[in-house]
């Protein structure tokens, strides 16, 4: 219980508060910093929390109660296994499955999931048709479940869908599968029996398993056999898994359902990593904003805390009024050693520095829902680009992502404000009370910073040397590494204002002379200023060096990769890998097209293998090795075509780093339709398409080891001078009413290539954007904190006959030269960013090796904002002070 002294210093506890209403403008500014930088953490944090629950409602959907599952390869797994395995005893709790993402225009094109079951089989895995017992229609009725298994193409839908869609058991969809569009009844409405059900039913499509199967072209297929095993790890289940693979055919697989799922779910963890990694910059920015505001905080009330201190407040009572209430009373109420007198002050004062923190992370938490709703449409779409289809519904705001929000930005402002809170504290009193004392202590820091600086650059280079792919170690370093360059900023600033000066004065006179001389004599503010706009710009250098220089080499790898005239794939769902079969009655029509040269098709598909699913590209192109720069042969390289003719495979680099398949790997293990393969590595080839990674083989090779003879893509290359736009003209018209195909020139697949690149960078644009606006308010935060503290200054010059318009000269000079030492300072720091994100976090995150394209624009676009930034933060202050009268300015204290 807190002591009675507590409420009879209640007046004195509203000392920290008051100075924060007399002074809005930098109060406002305090929060709106650690507003924007916790914003930005909670938005990346609820569109990767979103992502993630999307991911893991769509496997529930699916696979429910499963515990293993029975796949088979390309060409799924035969019904006739299912029954077996049932007849036989093998199996006790199985349900067989078939599923595809399918879009209707009924439902605004929303990705939806078909999904094919038994209902009779299926009750132990999922409970879709147990109803709700609080509604009137407890679950699926007699005679819709009738309707449902013995008309075709019907479906059932759940029943918050039918009510947004205004739709009623006896309404018409037209389903879009692959291609095809396939008319469909509702004969039913599903009541979700709990909130499980009802998020898992928010995007399914629910059939019987023959009417799925003649919707997607698998009569007689099945995607999957869901088996529920004991859970207990004894020989139970032990003999029951030796059992059901010894009764596998060599083509099917027995698999546990926490495997397959987790093999997916780590492609996106690098991607969702690095956006954090991204978000946290920002924070890191406003962490700059809020010391520097802290600090004027301290410097403008050094008078009263030298009072204070004459008056016999110990410094550590006056290191606890700036830093946090919180912690005063938990170390009243838990420490012993506190004496009556020492609770009586801690109680007295209330920390400005928790309050703004408070607030900031408060504001923050709402503004960064509101932006998480539009991240998680930008994450999703990415994802869906390179990684697997997601659909996402709707936000999800985890509890744990809004405390670690609030932490943050509590914890930030306290950590940020401890400094110039000991700085207060360790004072003493004659020094306090004079403006020059902080100044003096500063300028004797500098080298010391320095010094800091230079050690957190080596360590922070020391330990992205070190070789691991945990990506929260490579972060460390690159933090450690920004630190250290913004630590250089005060050292930087001295050497610069000297060597600028002299020029500065010959040119604009006195002016010239005061300017850089003012900079240096304020180093407390200015120094930190400088070093939150440094960080800003040299994260928008890193990142669009990383960018562009992704962007040349996407550009040179569709130079050697797209070498065909026309494409054609099947409307797909990702924008990277086409996965619809297309009819082979198109192939026959493209053969005998005028004009038409060579026809080469590609199949590609995911297969299984003991290290988890891989993806294969399997082309009938003979020179397909020729049109691939490699990172590494087992082979020369003119006998790499020969070599996978002859049933070798070429890998990609994504797919090398992310198995573990480096120069020493000679062959790679897949579990084909024969049972377990070996197939001979000729190479490891760059590819920029997947970071999941892709296997290359020959067609012949590919239908030798699987029975497949499916396609998913066809090249046509034509004749000399006909022209390509025309002959997709054609055969768009022709194709239309046997299957909807996407039809593409060379050029137009190139611009598509790169419209979905861009995409996949617009998050990363809109991060560097939020951290730039993050540091400007820093930088206006230290101009106005400055100008403000030289009001009596600028009163005596006023007073002497300076000029207004010299005054506002003399304003503006100072900050466009603070934006030009942070855009100078930003270039190297934004160089050395850029080549670890190029070569170390790029390489460790997707496994892709990029060719670094340094071009002037960044570093001039750079230096052009932040001397811009600058001179607009300036412009406020310069108005405050004009607004003064001479000797309202002379009163100033």
């Amino acid at each position: 219980m807190i002591p009675s002294t507590t409420f009879a210093s209640r007046p004195l506890i509203k000392t920290g508060w008051r100075y924060l209403l007399h002074n809005p403008w930098q109060s406002i500014l305090m929060i709106l910093g650690i507003t924007l930088g916790v914003a930005v953490v909670v938005a990346i944090d609820l569109a990767n929390a979103s992502a993630e629950h999307a991911f893991d409602l769509s496997t529930e959907a699916v696979t429910g109660r499963a515990t293993h599952q029975i796949v088979g390869g390309p060409d799924r797994v035969d019904e006739s296994l299912y029954a077996n395995l049932l007849r036989e005893g093998v199996i006790d709790i199985a349900a067989p499955i078939v599923t595809e993402y399918v879009s209707s225009p009924q439902l605004d094109n929303n990705l939806m999931r078909l999904l094919g079951l038994d209902p009779l089989a299926d009750q132990p895995f999922r409970n879709y048709f147990a109803g709700n017992p609080g509604q009137e229609n407890r679950s699926t009725s007699l005679q819709e479940l009738t309707s449902f298994l013995t008309q075709p193409n019907t479906i059932l839908i759940s029943s918050e869908i039918a009510a947004q869609y205004d739709l009623d058991p006896g309404s018409n969809l037209t389903l879009e599968i692959g291609g095809q569009i396939h008319p469909v009844t509702i004969v039913g409405l599903l009541t979700p029996a709990d909130s499980l059900s009802r998020r898992a039913l928010d995007n399914l499509i629910i059939a019987d398993i023959s009417t799925a199967q003649a919707l997607t072209g698998r009569i007689g297929k099945l995607d999957r056999i869901d088996l529920i095993l004991p859970e207990n790890i004894g020989s139970q289940s032990s003999t029951n898994e030796a059992a059901i693979r010894a009764s596998l055919p060599i083509s099917a697989s027995l698999q546990s359902v926490e495997a397959r799922t987790g093999t997916v779910e780590q492609m996106t963890k690098a991607f969702r990593t690095n956006l954090s990694a991204l978000s946290l910059l920002a924070l890191l920015v406003g962490l700059f904003l809020i010391y520097n505001t802290m600090t004027f905080s301290v410097v403008s009330r050094r008078p009263m805390f030298g009072t204070l201190r004459c008056l016999g407040v110990t410094r550590r009572e006056v290191f606890i009024m700036v830093i946090s209430e919180a912690f005063l009373i938990t170390i009243i109420n838990t420490s012993r050693r506190v004496t009556p007198r020492h609770r009586k002050v801690f109680i007295m004062v209330i920390s400005e520095a928790f309050l703004i923190g408070l607030l900031g992370s408060i504001l923050g938490l709402i503004l960064g829902v509101l932006m998480g709703q539009a991240a998680i449409r930008t994450v999703t779409q990415t994802i869906n680009d390179l990684f697997f289809v997601l659909s996402v519904r709707g936000i999800q705001i985890p509890v744990e992502s809004l405390i670690k929000g609030a932490l943050l930005g509590i914890f930030a402002t306290i950590l940020t404000s401890a400094p110039p809170a000991w700085e207060a504290a360790s004072v003493q009193p004659r020094a306090a009370l004079s403006r020059s004392g902080l100044e003096s202590k500063a300028q004797r820091v500098v080298l010391f910073a320095a010094l800091a600086g230079i050690g957190l650059l080596i360590a922070g280079i020391l330990t992205l040397l070190y070789p691991t792919r945990d990506l929260v170690v490579s972060f460390a370093g690159t933090f450690a590494v920004i630190i250290g360059f913004a630590m250089l900023a005060p050292i930087t600033t001295i050497v610069l204002m000297r060597v600028i000066q002299p020029p500065l004065n010959r040119v604009l006179g006195v002016l010239g002379r005061m300017a850089p001389r003012d900079v240096v004599h304020s180093l407390s503010r200015t120094s930190i200023a400088i070093a939150a706009l440094m960080v800003a710009v040299s994260v928008t250098i890193g990142v669009s060096i990383m960018v562009s220089s992704f962007r040349h080499t996407v550009i040179l790898w569709l130079e050697q990769t797209l070498q065909g005239d026309i494409y054609i794939s099947a409307p797909s769902l990702t924008a990277t890998q086409p996965s619809t079969p297309i009819d082979p009655a198109i192939l026959t029509t493209l053969q005998g097209w005028p004009g038409v040269v060579e026809v080469l098709t590609l199949r590609s598909v995911d297969v299984d293998s003991p290290d988890g699913p891989v993806h294969i590209a399997a082309s009938s192109n003979p020179s397909i090795a020729n049109e691939r720069s490699f990172l590494h042969l087992n082979v020369p390289a003119e006998e790499v075509a020969k070599e996978m003719n002859d049933g070798a495979v070429i890998i990609s680099e994504p797919l090398a780093n992310r198995m573990n398949l480096q120069s020493h790997s000679t062959s790679l293990s897949l579990n084909t339709d024969l049972g377990l393969r070996e197939f001979p590595i000729a190479g490891i080839y760059y590819d920029y398409s997947s970071t999941q990674g892709t296997v290359l083989m020959s067609l012949d090779i590919y239908r030798q080891h699987w029975e497949d003879q499916a396609i998913n893509a066809i090249a046509i290359n034509l004749e000399p001078n006909v022209d390509s736009d025309q002959v997709v003209i054609g055969l768009k018209d022709e194709m239309s009413d046997k299957q909807s195909l996407v039809i593409r020139s060379n050029q137009v697949l190139r611009f598509e290539v790169l419209e979905v690149f861009d995409r996949t960078f617009a998050i990363t644009g809109a991060l560097q954007l939020l951290a730039t606006i993050v540091a400007f308010i820093g930088v206006l935060s230290a101009f106005l904190s400055l100008e403000l503290e030289r009001q009596r200054d600028f009163g005596i010059l006023r007073s002497i006959g300076m000029t207004m318009r010299q005054l506002w000269g003399l304003i503006l000079l100072e900050t466009s030269l603070m934006g030009s030492i942070a855009g100078l300072l930003a270039a190297p720091t934004g160089y050395v960013l850029a080549y670890i994100l190029v070569y170390i976090i790029n390489r460790r995150s997707f496994g892709w090796t990029l060719q670094m394209q340094v071009l002037p624009e960044p570093f001039l676009q750079a230096l052009l904002v932040a001397v811009l930034a600058a001179l607009l933060a300036g412009i406020y202050p310069a108005i405050r002070i004009s607004n003064l009268t001479e000797a309202e300015a002379m009163r100033y204290e």
